[in-house]
């Protein structure tokens, strides 16, 4: 790999960017000053930038976050926190993005990558990747509301009902649904059209993976090899 595509892949640098940090001796490579661009660098390497050792990322990046309230999912906003910063051992967030999205209310489940392919295996509604979420109500649901959920509800301003999903009943102002679509609001909308009001909302599972137990609010880990897999075909 040349050495201004590396600190573009290891850094903050656009190409030209790098290549005016080596012109100027800002890069060392094995403690050797180095003024060319298409220098060819190799994972035994060691590149400093102004003095620091930078870590090349190879290939594509999968993560899951347990996301907090209070964030929302996007790469810069100027008046809410975002999910990337909490990504704190990571660099070259301006090539993640979320897969799918998040309310700023809503915690839970949120997978991060920067594979476009794999992510829209996930997000594009003709692969029916199911997605869980644990709902607090506001009042007492009713009693039909399975078999609504079951058959497709019909949402303000919508053509169509929603496809079938399936409703469980913790208590009668506690359920986890599970839906295989995201259309705007989707769960705040088909909880509204039974007449009641979601208080609070925290997705657990996005194509069969889980949100790990062991992750806080605010943390994050990358995702193991099968549940890459299992959520979509991964790049190479």
């Amino acid at each position: 790999m040349r050495l201004d595509k590396y600190l573009t892949q290891c850094s903050e640098l656009t190409r030209s960017l790098a290549g005016v940090a080596i012109r100027q001796g800002r890069v060392r490579v094995n403690d050797k000053v180095i003024k060319s661009s298409s220098l060819k660098i190799n994972t035994q390497d060691t590149v400093l930038l102004n003095g620091q050792a930078l870590k090349d990322k190879i290939g594509p990046r999968y993560f899951m976050l347990h996301k907090p309230a209070g964030y929302i999912c996007a790469n810069s906003d100027e008046q809410h926190a975002v999910v990337f910063t909490l990504l704190t051992d990571e660099i070259n967030l301006h090539k993640l993005h979320t897969v799918g999205r998040l309310d700023l209310d809503t915690t839970g489940l949120v997978l991060i990558s920067d594979d476009g392919p794999w992510s829209h295996a996930i997000t594009s509604p003709k692969h029916h990747q199911t997605k869980a979420y644990r709902v607090w109500l506001s009042e007492p649901l009713i009693a039909d509301a399975e078999q609504q959920v079951a058959t497709g509800i019909m949402l303000r301003d919508e053509k169509y009902p929603t496809k079938p999903g399936t409703l469980e009943r913790i208590s009668a102002t506690e359920v986890i649904l599970t839906i295989s679509e995201g259309r705007y609001h989707q769960v705040k909308r088909m909880f509204a059209a039974l007449g009641n009001r979601v208080i609070k909302l925290h997705r657990q599972s996005v194509g069969g993976v889980c949100l790990d137990d062991n992750l806080q609010a605010g943390q994050y880990r990358a995702l193991t090899p099968q549940e890459i897999s299992r959520l979509g075909k991964a790049s190479s």
